[in-house]
Parts: structure tokens; C-alpha cells; sequence
């Protein structure tokens, strides 16, 4: 399958950074006075960063991307050097993506012929300094809201990869209703269809609005699924979001999809862009439409 990345120019680069606090997904990041993807993992093609770069160094594209595989990343990047490595797998840790950063480590130790430095100092970087870059960038933002770091090393942290499991069951009555959201981000354009908490998932569309019309979303719909948002209406570049849930489908292997929309006429846009993404994919899923009036009545509830 074909996709949009980003591909830099290290001639044209000048490492001044600008295109940094633009990548939304933290993918890019300075490394030895050069713009470097740490992460294809993260980069999701929407070229947010493009027009930020004054040497024109960075561009999108379309090339054929196999379904994300940590190894032959490493072996990429191994070949690149200790502090691009060093940055990758500290990407990974943050982005709480665990079960990549256990194979990047195991490759590291499998393949310390190919480094020309010691893998042991990146393995004890990665280890021990994740708490003091979250620190610095905790300070960062209360002093400054979300500025950018001197140091150009992240993006936006409202796009930052969280899975959190819930303690216990999800309460269905009493006064305070417990929320069943079990994973970060939520919005379309910010998720990263190939985020570990994706792998294998049931998975639900919701338009923006269900959640505020659907006193019962938490407890009846979302509970034991991961979430994705959308407004057909007024979000821009939705080819980006077609590209997305098919790889949510071929890649991540989505167990079933259930799309929730109002009975807005407009709202139909989503359904209609899961139904286009599921004929191009290669596997196919089921996928149930649920309609919901704008009083929080379910009108519909069927398997397409």
C-alpha cells in the first residue's frame, strides 16, 4: 500500500528548526544540526511542516509503505548514528509505544557489530533520561503554555500516544458516570493508525457531536473500544482520514468498526468515508452504523 512521509533533503537543511513545533506527531526533531524523522511510525503525510521550512528541504512523497516494522526501521537508523538512535527509541518510550521500543532494544543487542558506538550508552540515555525531558517539558508549558522547546525536540503534547488501562469496570450508574476513554489522541488527524492500542481493536467512529447527545456513550458504546473522532462537515483534508482507516484496517487489523453519526443530514459524510475506506482495504471487517437524534435517542443500529 501507498503512502504520503516526508522525505528531507539534508543538503537543502540548515537545522534552524522551524519545521519542528509544526510536525503535530513529534516525528521530526534536530540531530547534528540537521532535520531528521526519528519516527515514520508517527509521521502521518499531512505535511503540516512543509511550509514552515525556509530552504524548502522538506517535501511529501507517495511511496509504497509496508506495514510498520521496528526491525527494519533500526536497521535504518543504526546506520545513521548514536544520537538518531538515541532519539528514536526515546521517541518510542514517550510515546508509550513499548512493545517497538522492546524490539529496537533487542535489535541493538543483537546487532552491535553494525553500530560504530556503544549501545550499552544509548540503552542507559534511553533508560534514565525520559523523566528528566518530560520535566523540562512539564516546566515548558506552565511557564509558557505549549511554547516550543529550546531544544526542538517534540510537538504538540496534546498529540502525544497514551493508553491507559482502567482499574476496574466502567460504572453504569450513580451519581458520577466513570469515563471509558482508554487511550490518546482521539481526533483523526491526530491518531497513528499503527499506535500499539490499535493492534487488533474493536474500533469506534464517532461524529463530534454523539458524545454530547448520548448520555450513555461511555457505558454503553465506548466501553472495551478505541476511539476515533471526525466532523464530515467541518474538518479539512479528509482524504487524510481515508488513508488512515485503511491502514487502521490492513495494518492495524481492526476487529470490527462501529460508526456512530447523527441524524444530521451532513453527518452521513463519515459513514459514507468508513464504507469508501473499507473497499479499498484488503481484509474486510464488519461494520455497524449507528444513527443518533439530536435529543440522544438511537434511531438506527445496523450491520452494513
Amino acid at each position: 500500500m501507498k503512502r504520503e512521509i516526508v522525505k528531507i533533503d539534508e543538503d537543502k537543511c540548515n537545522g534552524c528548526g522551524s519545521c519542528i513545533p509544526n510536525c503535530h506527531e513529534g516525528a521530526l526533531q534536530i540531530i547534528d544540526e540537521k532535520a531528521v524523522l526519528v519516527s515514520e511510525l508517527m509521521c502521518d503525510g499531512l505535511g503540516a511542516c512543509l511550509g514552515h521550512c525556509p530552504e524548502g528541504a522538506l517535501q511529501i512523497e507517495m511511496r509504497e509503505a509496508e506495514p510498520y516494522d521496528e526491525i527494519k526501521v533500526m536497521d535504518e537508523m543504526i546506520r545513521k548514528g548514536k544520537n538518531v538512535v538515541t532519539a528514536h527509541l526515546k521517541h518510542l518510550k514517550e510515546h508509550n509505544e513499548f512493545g517497538y521500543l522492546k524490539q529496537g532494544v533487542a535489535y541493538l543487542a543483537q546487532n552491535q557489530d553494525k553500530a560504530d558506538f556503544d549501545i550499552k550508552e544509548v540503552m542507559n540515555e534511553v533508560h534514565h533520561s525520559i523523566s528528566g525531558d518530560l520535566k523540562q517539558k512539564q516546566m515548558t508549558q506552565q511557564t509558557s503554555g505549549f511554547a516550543v522547546m529550546q531544544n526542538h525536540g517534540g510537538g504538540c503534547p496534546g498529540s502525544q500516544s497514551h493508553s491507559f488501562e482502567k482499574q476496574m469496570p466502567v460504572e453504569t450508574s450513580g451519581p458520577e458516570v466513570q469515563s471509558a476513554l482508554t487511550q490518546w489522541p482521539v481526533q483523526m488527524h491526530l491518531i497513528n493508525p499503527m499506535a500499539t492500542y490499535f493492534q487488533g481493536a474493536d474500533l469506534l467512529v464517532a461524529a463530534d457531536c454523539v458524545a454530547f447527545a448520548l448520555g450513555n456513550f461511555h457505558s454503553k458504546f465506548l466501553q472495551g473500544k478505541k476511539l476515533v473522532i471526525a466532523c464530515p462537515k467541518l474538518d479539512s483534508n479528509k482524504e487524510a482520514y481515508l488513508e488512515k482507516l485503511i491502514r487502521l484496517v490492513d495494518d492495524a487489523k481492526v476487529n470490527t468498526i462501529t460508526v456512530m453519526i447523527m441524524e444530521v443530514p451532513c453527518c452521513g459524510g463519515l459513514l459514507q468515508l468508513v464504507m469508501n475506506a473499507t473497499q479499498s482495504t484488503n481484509r474486510k471487517v464488519p461494520v455497524k452504523a449507528i444513527t443518533v437524534s439530536i435529543q440522544g435517542a438511537i434511531l438506527s443500529e445496523e450491520w452494513m
